[in-house]
């Protein structure tokens, strides 16, 4: 009977990864971990002094820091995947996984399965004649050496690589390998792993090829094992479901996916959030039961591909397969501070958190380094935050665990405040209404690029009345949309008159509110 020897690459959540190997190894099964060497030193020694006493689980000799696109992922894997062979001599197969993956069958239908058909399953396409790679360099990966790493290094990656092109110095790929790239989450049999691990051992000219080639993990083991292992074992595919979005990022799946991905014919899933508790702990139960059916109708790709579709030919608020509906939620409370001088604006959020008990954020619309928790990917981004709006909040409400919550915006975000206006959730408006100075003018053009630093005096003076105006139509917008809860501070209004929309705003005391506007620090430039 197949068992297998989980091997286990990551960098974050370490009760999350205790979890895991306790779930994985409770049924007889063993894992090898990798924990990146750039994460806190105390995160990984609470993970092995939580698992010592688990005779099943094993750990890298040594810790890589790891880089995206770099061999060290590879050399990381390697580094488990010896750990895994030598600790578990009677596991029959090998299956890469991270620490984002959930295994979407059960343990019993797994063993079945690699028993059922003696093979490794590894993605392994051609990688000239197939068209794996959609976008962006693809030869170049190879011919050319990439010995830094292009996301933490972008300026020395691309000067070598632009350098080596100019000077036409490419390099040759070993004449005996037919290069195959696929994605990196294989499970090969124990006999195919060992013969991986000589061919490192003997192949030094191999090993320093891919040192320095691009995205080694696409690359190396499905070019390796296809070398070593007769195609007729080969099963070109992965067994863990992964999708990705149009950005090219996984696809993150929630406490709502469980019937979607248990009818998916794979073993595990990536990326699973690690804020979907309530998935984790189901499917969880899942891999330890027995006796589960399970019937696959693998239709998750396509139906991910028709719905956002669906949102590229302009309907984007229909309800994606994932969603009950495409609501932040009829109980919930969004809160808008807008305000064109954004510091005015926090200043005001900033008083609110000391006096109330109410998330807020800053301009999560406007300002990419917002302070935002990882939500799969959807955050990552301004672009990716607008088109996705809805769901952000969503899933910002949920994180905080609340049903009221405080953002920003700028006033011109005209758009956004109709579509959130016009949600089923209360939406709250407040405009914080300013003064203008034509100093405070020039420098607004000069961040929106509307003017330079070398701008004259008299090109300027053209210019501020009409981007004054602009200001003003911004405002105006707003008052005509007819929100049914817009109210407005302004700093010519009285402090009381401004208290008293606060609160109103706020759903607080005129003396809490009067507290958070006092003074006449709150519109200081």
């Amino acid at each position: 009977m197949a068992k297998i020897a989980f091997i286990l690459l990551c960098h974050k959540d370490p009760e999350g990864i205790i979890r895991q190997a306790e779930r994985l190894t409770a049924v007889g099964d063993c894992m090898a971990i990798h924990f990146d060497a750039r994460a806190p030193a105390a995160a990984y020694a609470r993970i092995r002094a939580a698992l010592a006493d688990n005779p099943n689980v094993t750990f890298a000799r040594r810790r890589i820091r790891c880089g995206w696109g770099a061999w060290s992922l590879v050399q990381a894997t390697l580094n488990a995947t010896e750990a895994a062979v030598e600790a578990f001599p009677d596991a029959t197969h090998f299956y890469m996984l991270s620490g984002d993956c959930m295994a979407i069958k059960s343990a019993e239908y797994a063993h079945d399965f690699l028993d059922a058909e003696d093979a490794d399953y590894i993605e392994s396409f051609d990688f000239f004649e197939s068209d794996w790679i959609k976008t962006g360099m693809k030869d170049d990966r190879l011919i050319y050496r990439h010995p830094f790493n292009e996301r933490t290094q972008k300026q020395l990656f691309y000067g070598a690589y632009n350098l080596q092109k100019r000077l036409g110095w490419t390099r040759e790929i070993p004449a005996d390998l037919q290069m195959m790239i696929g994605s990196q989450w294989w499970c090969l049999r124990r006999r195919t792993i060992e013969w991986v691990l000589d061919f490192t051992r003997k192949r030094r000219d191999v090993m320093r090829f891919f040192r320095t080639t691009w995205i080694p993990d696409e690359t190396f083991f499905q070019t390796v094992v296809r070398h070593v292992v007769p195609a007729t074992e080969i099963r070109s595919r992965t067994l863990t479901f992964l999708m990705f979005s149009d950005y090219g990022m996984p696809v993150t799946f929630y406490n709502d996916h469980y019937d979607l991905l248990l009818s998916q014919d794979f073993l595990f899933a990536r990326k699973v959030s690690q804020e979907a508790r309530d998935l984790k702990h189901r499917l969880g139960d899942l891999y330890a039961s027995t006796g589960a059916q399970f019937q696959t109708s693998n239709e998750g790709r396509q139906l991910y591909a028709f719905l956002t579709g669906r949102g590229r030919d302009g309907r984007r608020f229909a309800p994606r397969f994932w969603e009950t509906e495409a609501s932040i939620g009829r109980e919930r409370e969004l809160k808008i501070v807008i305000c064109k001088k954004w510091h005015v604006a926090k200043r005001l959020i900033d008083g609110v958190r000391k006096a109330v008990n109410i998330p807020a954020i800053d301009y999560l619309f406007d300002e990419e380094s917002t302070p935002l928790p990882d939500l799969g990917g959807i955050q990552s981004t301004l672009e990716k935050r607008t088109r996705h709006r809805r769901a952000l909040m969503r899933m910002l409400f949920d994180y905080h665990k609340t049903d009221r919550l405080l953002v920003c915006m700028d006033p011109k975000n005209i758009e956004l405040l109709q579509d959130f206006g016009s949600d089923r959730s209360v939406t709250k408006l407040l405009e914080v209404e300013c003064g203008f100075t034509e100093d405070y003018l020039a420098g607004h053009a000069k961040r929106v690029g509307l003017a330079g630093e070398e701008t004259g005096a008299e090109t300027l003076a053209r210019l501020l009345p009409t981007i004054r105006y602009d200001l003003r139509h911004e405002s105006d917008r707003i008052r005509d949309a007819g929100f049914d809860h817009l109210y407005r501070i302004r700093e010519t209004a009285d402090p009381a008159e401004n208290a008293a929309a606060l609160a109103a705003f706020l759903d607080i005391s005129d003396a809490a509110a009067r507290e958070i506007v006092g003074g006449d620090h709150l519109f200081t430039d």
